[in-house]
């Protein structure tokens, strides 16, 4: 009989956790979730709307078997820990294993942890308690909501537009995008003009005339302030102020994302996938431990004990000098502060020193984290900036300069900000010094640049729109749906995309909008803390929600099918692009009368010779829209690889080398070229 059963969401963490935990526990994975909603009942919803909102819950495809397994376990174990991971979505997958698997309050408890390392782990047994039901039923209601607007939107679109698919903030950062676009097409530039003298060792440009701010609006204003300057300039005033250049506070999952798109040129999919793997284990020399704490935060708050030993570590390496003050959450609205900062597991464990255990995308964020938690501890750089001001005629002229003066959280930092020492010459006032060269400039007021990926982030978590787990999804789904492309890393909206927002706001720009979407964050906020009723919102919400959606399937106008400039070869009517389940096609405009459909022509993309006879190995689909590559006299010859080949043989068995994660491998045997 084996005493103890921790069931945890990931496989690897799995693996991790039980080394820790020893004989007596048996440590296992859901692989995620098991459970969601149906796609019963009225609209496809799985949600009983006019009883409660009762759901529906039915097994995941493929889930079937880890959940009989996980059944077994349970039978064969004294006691149950519920380990998935510490936030919402943790909890509601803990509540649908205890569901699921008919555990009682007598045979279970709940244990989090921040960070795979066995001092948390074990640490978490005894802080082990029930199921939150509040926190259940936010996620529940966040799903729900979710799949209420995203079914009911998404049939709309599809019906009435080019579009796919709609969805709660989805759609409202896809708006954000289509509204900033929309400012850069109206922005009209406006001319102005810069004056600049240059001196042997330095700038001033000029900024004031009779002590009032002064624009040059054409070149012929710019003329006539050349005409009354002189090459010599005098020094009105030097004033040197000392400022501090506050160091960083470790990052929270928005944060992290934007300064890896911005400084390590990764993604916010690809970023959450390589922090998901350090959090959840690394094969070290001598153990397996997690490196970072988890990744989806909100809260700069770091535990008491990193901070002692992060402090002590500083002095140790850099000096007391160097030790700077915690830093404390100012943003306290929607800030889940249960949860710490993202940070390393262990001050201790340097970049260098697992570097060797590491790929180059985990080191780099790996540093990045490190660093970043590490500043945040440090004392603020000091900076003297230095302002002289020269005048020439009454036009006076401004020169600022900037020297480091105690390095800081810089000495650790500096890697991910950019520092530039701007050092003035040594002058006194009433000096008088003559310039090299007197420019003009003519310049042109820019419009507002269009949102980066890191911008958009920024963006939605400061309007309080998402959560920092949903950011990477969002971003993908705006881009894989067509809605927007991508030019220079900034995100320009396609006709789909302004069509989509568009007919939206004609219907529902009452609920598909910043502050409602906002509010909607801050009531889920007030579920999760037990202060409202889940059901209370959902009626609120789908009241409002339900007639618009009724109104938009009656009276939105259904954009036409765009016309290809043929005829149909049967009725002469025009032919037509059309959608169907596995993308477009053209067919005849006078549908359902006329059912002709163009069968275009399959573009065969031979790669190489088939090995094992005179075809070609091709590229083919299978059923489910995987490709792979085949020989073409299928089914005589059956020949294939999922990997693309390369038509070089193997040197060790004669098989064919295919191309693999940008390897190439043999097909058959473990050579590698």
């Amino acid at each position: 009989m084996q005493k103890n059963l921790v069931i945890v969401e990931s496989p690897s963490k799995s693996k991790t956790i039980e080394k820790y935990l020893g004989k007596d526990y048996k440590v296992v994975s859901s692989k995620g979730h098991i459970r969601d909603l149906s796609t019963k009942g009225k609209y496809g919803l799985g949600i009983d709307v006019e009883n409660d909102f009762k759901p529906d819950y039915i097994t995941i495809k493929g889930k079937k078997n880890i959940i009989n397994s996980l059944k077994k376990d349970v039978q064969e174990s004294d006691f149950v820990y519920l380990a998935t991971d510490p936030d919402r979505e943790g909890e509601a997958i803990s509540w649908h294993l205890y569901d699921c698997l008919g555990l009682t309050d007598q045979n279970y408890q709940r244990i989090v942890f921040h960070e795979i390392t066995k001092n948390a782990v074990l640490d978490s047994f005894n802080h082990a308690r029930k199921i939150d039901q509040n926190l259940v039923n936010s996620q529940e209601t966040r799903r729900m909501l979710d799949r209420i607007i995203g079914f009911r939107l998404s049939k709309l679109m599809q019906a009435k537009t080019s579009g796919t698919s709609a969805g709660r903030v989805q759609s409202v950062a896809l708006k954000l995008i289509v509204d900033r676009e929309r400012k850069i097409e109206k922005f009209k530039p406006e001319e102005y003009w810069t004056i600049t003298a240059n001196f042997k060792e330095f700038k001033a440009d000029l900024y004031k005339y009779k002590n009032k701010e002064i624009e040059l609006k054409n070149e012929t204003e710019t003329n006539a302030v050349l005409n009354n300057l002189t090459n010599e300039f005098k020094v009105n005033s030097i004033e040197t102020k000392n400022k501090a250049k506050k160091s960083p506070a470790p990052f929270i999952t928005s944060t992290l994302q934007q300064t890896a798109s911005t400084k390590l040129n990764m993604n916010a999919k690809k970023t959450m996938s390589v922090a998901q793997k350090l959090y959840e284990g690394i094969e070290l020399a001598d153990e397996t431990v997690g490196l970072i704490t988890y990744m989806r935060t909100d809260s700069i708050r770091l535990s008491n004990e990193f901070i002692s030993t992060t402090q002590n570590f500083i002095k140790k390496e850099y000096g007391s000098e160097y030790v700077g003050s915690v830093k404390v959450n100012k943003k306290t609205e929607n800030v889940q502060d249960a949860h710490e900062a993202i940070r390393p597991s262990s001050i201790e464990r340097t970049p260098l020193k697992v570097k060797p255990y590491l790929t180059a995308d985990e080191y780099k964020l790996y540093r990045m984290i490190y660093y970043r938690a590490l500043a945040s501890l440090m004392k603020d750089a000091k900076t003297a900036n230095t302002t002289i001001l020269l005048n020439n005629n009454n036009y006076e002229f401004k020169a600022t300069g900037q020297i480091l003066t105690f390095d800081g959280y810089l000495k650790v930092y500096k890697d991910y900000e950019d520092t530039t020492d701007e050092q003035l010459p040594t002058l006194k006032e009433n000096d008088l010094i003559n310039t090299n060269q007197i420019e003009k400039e003519q310049h042109f007021t820019k419009p507002p640049a269009r949102y980066s990926e890191a911008k958009l982030i920024k963006e939605l978590e400061e309007l309080g729109i998402g959560r920092p787990s949903t950011y990477a999804t969002i971003m993908d789904t705006i881009k894989t749906r067509g809605y927007v492309k991508l030019e220079d890393k900034r995100f320009i909206p396609t006709e789909t995309g302004i069509e989509i927002t568009d007919k939206l706001q004609e219907f529902f720009n009452h609920i598909i909008n910043v502050k409602y979407t906002a509010n909607m964050e801050a009531d889920l906020d007030k579920i999760a803390e037990g202060d409202i009723n889940w059901i209370k919102v959902l009626k609120e919400f789908y009241n409002e929600f339900e007639p618009s959606v009724k109104e938009a399937f009656k009276n939105m106008v259904k954009k036409p099918p765009e016309q290809t400039g043929e005829l149909c070869p049967n009725c002469s009517n025009p032919l037509v692009i059309r959608k169907g389940k596995y993308g477009s096609f053209v067919a005849c405009s006078n549908y359902p009368e006329c059912k002709y459909i163009k069968n275009e022509p399959k573009e065969i993309k031979e790669i190489c010779n088939c090995p094992n006879c005179d075809g070609k190995i091709i590229e083919k689909k299978s059923k489910r829209g995987k490709i792979f590559y085949g020989c073409n006299n299928y089914p005589k010859c059956q020949t294939a690889y999922w990997d693309q080949p390369t038509g070089e043989l193997c040197p060790k068995c004669n098989s064919m080398l295919t191309i693999k994660k940008d390897k190439i491998k043999c097909s058959n045997c473990d050579y590698i070229k």
